[in-house]
């Protein structure tokens, strides 16, 4: 805690007086001082952006500072009288950034839990581009006392998983894709056993979100070893089970293609045309909005165990909470219905509800845990509050990577602020 308290003041401070050298620049070197000021103001915001960001988007944030940074330094630099202003500004750049991450950096207490006396791993050899073959995970489940059973073509997940729970099985922890994690975390929960999730498939979004280090393979194991147990939440739609979302329009569309595994990107753009453009059917389904108004139509519908954070939010697509006890109900583009609310105005609107139905005419194509269907209307969805005994190692986060920030700049500094003075924070905004 305490280094979590200086990491917080520290970033405050430094990027404070960093904010202040600017000024005293663009006052002192108006208007050349202007311009240092601007590119100080520019790299600061990107490279938070790019903090709290993954993949490509993080990519761009620290590559925008780094040229805001090179631009402001240069302009010192070329002055010849501010070289140590220009290093100074740099300096606290560098800082201000090492030190909000350190702030950052979350560790969450799980609550203590009694190891399993027969654990068992579930692998798909194939998952991830062969993960579990490259870790040896078979190997080291048994030297941790975990039976491994490897889930062969032909044979089905589900009757793996129930016969090893009626031989005695007391943990049970799967090592493949998310769809494969909604199975076996069902059963899990169906029999209030532990389960663990194993980061060997190729995205482990839920991995992500629950706090397992995705980087960590083999660590993982070690939730039935010496881990501790967090309560989160399961859902459900037409009583299948999911762990991160269900897609209904554009992207559910485009999972039906042959096509979609060995080209996602331009199968998503070809689908665009046929739903959306001048002859496109659209998303022909009707839903209730926040406010009770029904609507129909639309581009896309993302419900989700919990809700994600989207748009230009910080940590986007990811969830800051899994045990929240509420579905995350995504809408994109304006409906057509009759609704004369909010959600008939704006192209994209989120909200949270404990149960959400969808209802249409005909069989619905959707992306459940990036798994292509087809569901029979209605559509009902609800939210199984704290169903599943998670268990996760103690060397792993133990929470998703934006739930210690806030989805703003200025909600970061005060999340700093109150970190740095040990006051408490929660995962919302403050």
């Amino acid at each position: 805690m305490m280094g979590r308290r200086a990491a917080a003041a520290s970033a405050l401070g430094l990027g404070t007086l960093t904010t202040l050298l600017a000024v005293y620049i663009l006052i002192e070197q108006f208007p050349r001082g202007l311009i240092v000021f601007g590119c100080t103001a520019l790299a600061l915001a990107a490279a938070w952006y790019g903090l709290l960001r993954r993949g490509a988007a993080r990519v761009a944030g620290f590559a925008v500072a780094l040229l805001a940074l090179t631009a402001s330094l240069l302009v010192l630099i070329l002055d010849g009288d501010h070289v140590i202003e220009a290093i100074l500004v740099g300096l606290g750049i560098v800082g201000t950034l090492a030190a909000a991450r350190a702030a950052f950096r979350l560790h969450v207490p799980l609550s203590p839990a009694a190891s399993p006396e027969h654990p068992v791993l579930f692998y798909n050899p194939k998952s991830g581009g062969g993960k579990a073959e490259r870790f040896h995970l078979d190997a080291e489940a048994r030297a941790r006392g975990i039976e491994p059973v490897e889930l062969r073509p032909g044979t089905d997940l589900r009757d793996l998983v129930e016969a090893a729970v009626a031989r005695g099985a007391d943990g049970l922890a799967m090592a493949g894709g998310d769809g494969s994690q909604a199975v076996v975390a069902e059963i899990a929960a169906g029999h209030g056993l532990p389960y663990a999730c194993i980061p060997a498939g190729t995205r482990n979004h839920f991995a992500l979100d629950l706090g397992v280090d995705r980087e960590d393979v083999v660590g993982a194991l070690d939730a039935f070893v010496n881990g501790g147990e967090h309560r989160v939440d399961l859902a459900e739609v037409n009583g299948r089970v999911f762990v991160n979302n269900v897609s209904l329009g554009l992207y559910a569309e485009a999972v039906q293609k042959p096509g979609y595994r060995e080209a996602k990107l331009r199968t998503i753009l070809d689908t665009v045309p046929e739903m959306l453009g001048p002859e496109g059917s659209g998303l022909d389904l009707t839903w209730r909005g926040p406010g009770g108004h029904e609507h129909r139509g639309g581009a896309a519908v993302l419900v989700s165990n919990n809700r994600y954070r989207l748009g230009r939010a910080v940590g986007s697509g990811t969830r800051p909470r899994i045990d929240d006890g509420q579905l995350g109900i995504t809408v994109a583009s304006a409906p057509t219905g009759t609704g004369q609310g909010p959600l008939a105005q704006r192209p994209w609107r989120e909200w949270s509800a404990p149960e959400f139905e969808v209802r249409a005419e005909h069989p619905v194509p959707a992306g459940i845990d990036g798994e292509a269907v087809t569901l029979d209307p209605p559509l009902n969805f609800r939210i199984r509050p704290g169903v599943l005994r998670a268990r996760i190692s103690r060397r792993h986060p133990g929470a998703s990577p934006s739930a210690a920030v806030p989805e703003t700049a200025w909600g970061g500094v005060r999340r700093l602020a109150r970190i740095a003075t040990g006051r408490p924070t929660t995962t919302k905004e403050d």
